[in-house]
């Protein structure tokens, strides 16, 4: 597993919402690595991801949990951005928030509102969902980190890029408003 600076050379078979990833990061000017590896499906998968996108960085990186959630009604949707080692409970969620009951979405709805899959979660699928269906909620740890690492709508590649342009940069691009959490 090696990480390359910037998009693929070749895009060949590569699907059109990971190409759309790039092409958003590019208009941005946002530099970021990128390494491809095989399906990761979980977070253990991850570790030797997060060892890849970690060369060159002193205190590390890590993908973070994305986690697709909405309301017993299944009318609110939630898109969370947690570190990966840390546990996940959803009072304290629901408290914050001030929505009871939360649950993981359904893969349809991932699907229809952000263009993704199980197992591709990513902020970067915000980008596909114009009618604003979906809240971006993101646990402060997340943003003590230096470097922010993703999965580009697939779960066969994972970019790293600053968390400052994650902030700055991407997320307003997406015209997604971030609540910050503290889980």
């Amino acid at each position: 597993m090696e990480l390359v600076k910037g998009r693929p050379a070749d895009t060949a078979g590569r699907l059109d919402k990971e190409i759309r990833v790039y092409d958003l990061l590019d208009s941005l000017g946002v530099i970021y690595g990128r390494t491809d590896h095989e399906a990761a499906m979980t977070m253990e998968a991850c570790e030797d991801i997060d060892r890849a996108l970690s060369e060159g960085v002193e205190e590390g990186v890590t993908i973070c949990k994305n986690l697709f959630l909405c309301n017993r009604q299944e009318t609110d949707f939630y898109l969370l951005l947690i570190p990966g080692d840390k546990p996940f409970k959803t009072k304290y969620l629901s408290a914050q928030i001030g929505s009871s009951r939360l649950s993981f979405a359904k893969p349809e709805y991932m699907e229809t509102y952000l263009d993704i899959t199980p197992g591709s979660v990513s902020v970067m699928g915000l980008m596909n969902d114009g009618e604003k269906k979906v809240r971006l909620l993101i646990d402060e740890d997340v943003l003590e980190q230096e470097y922010f690492a993703c999965h580009p709508c697939i779960n066969t590649s994972s970019l790293r890029f600053l968390t400052k342009d994650l902030v700055e940069k991407v997320i307003p691009a997406m015209g997604h408003e971030p609540a910050m959490v503290k889980l």
